[in-house]
This record gives C-alpha cells, structure tokens and sequence, in this order.
C-alpha cells in the first residue's frame, strides 16, 4: 500500500488537511498561510482575521477539543486567551 494513497487527489475546503502547524497569537504578523480550519487544545477567546475580513473578529468561549472551521489568515495576541493553537490547511 501507498504511504498516500490520496496524494494524487485534488485539495478542496472539504477535503482534511494536508498539513499542520503551530499557530503562536501575533498582534502584528499574518500566519504562515492561510489556514482551513484551527484545532483548538486549551479552550478560551481567539481573536483572528478571517481571510476575506477587513477587521478581526473575537470567537468567544470556545470549547477545548474544537475545530473551528474558519478560514484565518490572523490570530492575535490581545483578546485571544485560548492556548495550544493547530492551524490546519
């Protein structure tokens, strides 16, 4: 068997995420790319810039374990009180 068997298949936003990296809140710096969704392992407040937005918007009280399927190009260090953040994409 391939080691991935799905490497020959289109990215779409439904499809899972083909890479993960570490998101560390940032007031003045955009992510490395843009994510599909972020997983979040201490919940709290995110503070992000979705992709198409002008300004940031604040995801109140998210749940430890989430996966919030939004599309962020921005995570900010004021407002986000969250921790142990996985930018999916």
């Amino acid at each position: 068997m391939p080691f991935d068997p799905f490497e020959n298949s289109s990215d779409s936003l439904i499809a899972p995420a083909k890479t993960a990296f570490e998101i560390a809140p940032n007031d003045n710096a955009d992510l490395p790319g843009a994510t599909k969704a972020v997983y979040v392992g201490t919940g709290g407040n995110i503070t992000a810039r979705p992709v198409d937005a002008d300004v940031d918007v604040t995801f109140r009280n998210v749940v430890a374990g989430t996966v919030l399927p939004v599309r962020m190009r921005a995570v900010r260090a004021s407002g986000t009180t969250a921790a142990d953040l996985v930018g999916l994409a």
